[in-house]
């Protein structure tokens, strides 16, 4: 298994260009299963998710090449309705081929999905609103199964604004007869790229981006051709990169109008921001300032970037609380920054985090998705358990390098 070595206190310094997204890249590539025909999907990240993908849609009978990071699929000889439990336990996006398989076959049988141990995330959402739409849900040895001989059109409403039902009902609708509403949807960037690559197929989408989405469903939909949007995941991670080591960056990709609500905390933090060059700089503060979040659905801060802030307050220059609200189990990555010298305490969904001077190199466990604190603490830091990383982000160590980090990765 390999590790991350990080020799902190380098300062960062350069350019470095975003990938596509994940979190866009994983429905789309699932939206081929909606159409017969050849389908361009391009500006794929190489990453682990994206290769069970790649098997998934094999399995289910695509004809899939990829290279370059660009996937052709050929989804005209779909026939096979199940995903396996080998291939979905791995990745819980996998759970998104209910809808396309529902919607152009009839019939569909998935695993119970697995992925990161964040929390308690149900598919009920999912299933209710199939149903709704008239599935016939039943559950089965652990398996999904929903059959409809065409999904007709209803009015939805979310409990909460989950991404993935969002997409998930979404792409089915576009296929079912009548209109279908979706009220409380999620707002997510990943969301409008979606429909916007389901428009492209032919399918009638109004109010992506906001709470109510509105699908009239079609006869049939061709083959899509697109390219991944960037991901801003990954471009946050960069914009506090560069501030946690006092440095000078350049994210080409990064989007401002995805990623408002850091960049006004980053700012209160003393980072100073601005567009350039197709992307954003930042250049960090000579003191960090201690600033309160509260993680929301977009286009509230994401959860997906406060494992990365908390290690920035960690080094303030006073006392900042984060709140949780999205994931219950999203403060795994606190007891390795404790590791590292971090001063934080937890009570319930909320941390105070008083700033201390330095942090210092430590054995840490990736346990969270992101969290590179190394890059500015004394010494060394050993990251291991990288799979987490590699699952999120495109050859971060290279990138990294690139900007003057001094980074390897070795087998443990």
């Amino acid at each position: 298994m390999d590790k991350i070595v990080i020799h902190g206190g380098r300062r960062l310094e350069g350019e470095v260009q975003v990938s596509g997204a994940k979190n866009s890249a994983l429905p789309l590539l699932f939206a081929t299963l909606l159409a017969p025909g050849t389908h361009h999907v391009g500006n794929v990240p190489d990453l682990r998710d994206i290769t069970t993908v790649e098997k998934l849609l094999t399995v289910l009978g695509a004809r899939v090449v990829r290279e370059n990071g660009a996937f052709t699929v050929d989804a005209t000889p779909i026939q096979s309705v199940e995903a396996p439990y080998d291939l979905v336990k791995t990745m819980r996006a996998s759970v998104l081929v209910l809808g396309p398989l529902l919607a152009r076959l009839g019939h569909a049988r998935v695993s119970l999905p697995g992925g990161c141990a964040i929390g308690a995330r149900p598919i009920d959402l999912h299933l209710k609103g199939l149903e709704a739409m008239g599935a016939e849900i039943s559950l089965d040895h652990g398996y999904v199964e929903a059959r409809a001989e065409r999904l007709k059109g209803a009015t939805i409403c979310l409990d909460i604004p989950t991404v993935g039902g969002t997409e998930n009902l979404m792409m089915a609708a576009t296929l079912a007869k009548g209109t279908t509403v979706l009220e409380n949807a999620a707002c997510e960037p990943e969301i409008v790229d979606l429909a916007e690559a389901l428009i492209r197929m032919g399918a009638r989408i109004s109010g992506a981006g906001t709470d109510t989405v509105v699908i009239e469903g079609v006869e049939a939909l061709n083959p899509l051709e697109i390219a991944v949007m960037p991901d801003r995941i990954e471009a946050g991670t960069f914009l506090i990169a560069s501030a946690i080591t006092r440095g000078d960056v350049l994210v080409r990709g990064a989007v401002s109008a995805h990623l408002e609500a850091l960049i006004s905390k980053l700012r209160e933090a003393g980072a100073e921001i601005s567009e350039e060059g197709g992307g954003l700089r930042v250049k960090g503060p000579n003191e960090i300032k201690s600033v309160d979040i509260k993680t929301r659905p977009h286009p509230g801060f994401p959860t997906d970037m406060q494992a990365q802030f908390m290690a920035l307050m960690a080094l303030g220059s006073g006392t900042s609380m984060i709140v949780e609200n999205v994931f219950e189990n999203r403060f795994m990555h606190v007891c390795e920054l404790q590791r590292m010298g971090a001063d934080i305490r937890i009570e319930g969904h909320t941390a105070t985090v008083k700033g201390v001077k330095e942090l210092l190199g430590a054995p840490v466990m990736a346990t969270d998705l992101r969290a590179l604190a190394g890059l500015a603490a004394d010494n060394t830091t050993e990251v291991s358990r990288i799979y987490h990383l590699d699952r999120g982000y495109e050859h971060i160590e290279k990138k990294l390098k690139g900007l003057g980090a001094d980074i390897e990765r070795v087998k443990e």
